[in-house]
């Protein structure tokens, strides 16, 4: 893909009128992403757009500034994947509604041999026990150790220790974030995210710079987590859990689900049974995971 082409995919995932699903049916009408930036309004009309969306479209279309924003995000170290480029993450593309673009901060400017590697997702409460930190990191290590990059969303609880974990045993780790990538939430795991950086992990997500974290970002996060993922293990998770939300995800898109039962008195065990219960494969040990990827 051509950087002229490119940056109005780019902003695409800037303007909040148009998702990643409608954005594919315009584009594949239009020929581009180019066509659609600076289509008519008549021609947008005719492909069903409201009135509403078409007006905002045309305001942002007026306003945006390319070379500001590219600039922005060379200033801040962003690299930017559009899902048509070589380098996308292969699972993700696959999924429906794949976002348009990925925002990435690697150690190596464009480096993305990471989505060459084999990754899983491990992820889980926030509000994490003691039973859950040694599950969750005898897992990740565990993984590590076969060679997979572990995948999670920054957030406290299951996620850190899964990130810290891979960190501490030399392995690679990805997380995805759902907010702009210079707002890390939370704010005390910045250090945390540079650390992810400057040990050959990455930071995505597909929010643009400058957009805070917000209940609606978490679900769109998690199908990533999923998307990108070949399976995902929860260690811990208490019944409305938003990991759920993300193994929810991961069966809509055909990927293994994984669970780690605990004691059947902590309600902090009571989202990985309820799992268990609808067909997540029960995990004692690494081989559960790793046996059942390989069939």
């Amino acid at each position: 893909m051509d950087l002229e082409e490119k940056k109005y995919w780019i902003a695409f995932s800037v303007f909040e009128g148009i998702g990643p699903v409608r954005f594919k049916l315009l584009k594949d009408y239009f020929g581009s992403a180019k066509n659609v930036f600076e289509a008519s309004e008549k021609n947008l009309k005719e492909t069903g757009l409201s009135e509403k969306i078409i007006n905002n479209f045309l305001d942002f279309r007026q306003s945006f500034d390319f070379s500001s924003y590219l600039l922005r995000l060379d200033r801040l170290g962003i690299n930017v994947l559009a899902y048509d480029e070589e380098n996308y993450p292969k699972l993700l593309k696959n999924i429906e509604d794949k976002p348009i673009v990925i925002y990435a901060k690697t150690k190596k400017k464009n480096d993305f041999s990471i989505f060459d590697r084999k990754t899983i997702a491990v992820v889980g409460t926030r509000r994490i026990t003691a039973y859950g930190k040694q599950v969750t990191a005898m897992l990740a290590k565990g993984l590590v150790e076969k060679g997979w990059v572990i995948v999670s969303g920054l957030a406290r609880g299951v996620d850190r220790v899964a990130h810290e974990t891979t960190i501490y045993n030399k392995g690679l780790t990805v997380a995805v974030l759902g907010c702009g990538l210079e707002m890390v939430y939370p704010s005390e795991h910045r250090q945390l995210a540079e650390k992810i950086i400057e040990s050959g992990g990455m930071l995505i997500s597909e929010f643009p710079p400058g957009t805070p974290m917000a209940a609606k970002n978490f679900p769109l996060r998690n199908r990533i987590i999923s998307g990108m993922s070949l399976g995902v293990v929860v260690t811990e998770a208490a019944e409305k859990s938003g990991s759920l939300i993300t193994a929810s995800c991961a069966a809509q898109q055909g990927r293994e689900v994984f669970a780690v039962p605990g004691p059947i008195n902590s309600p902090l065990s009571q989202g990985t049974a309820q799992l268990i219960k609808k067909g997540a494969k029960l995990v004692s040990n690494i081989n559960d995971i790793i046996e059942e990827l390989q069939t």
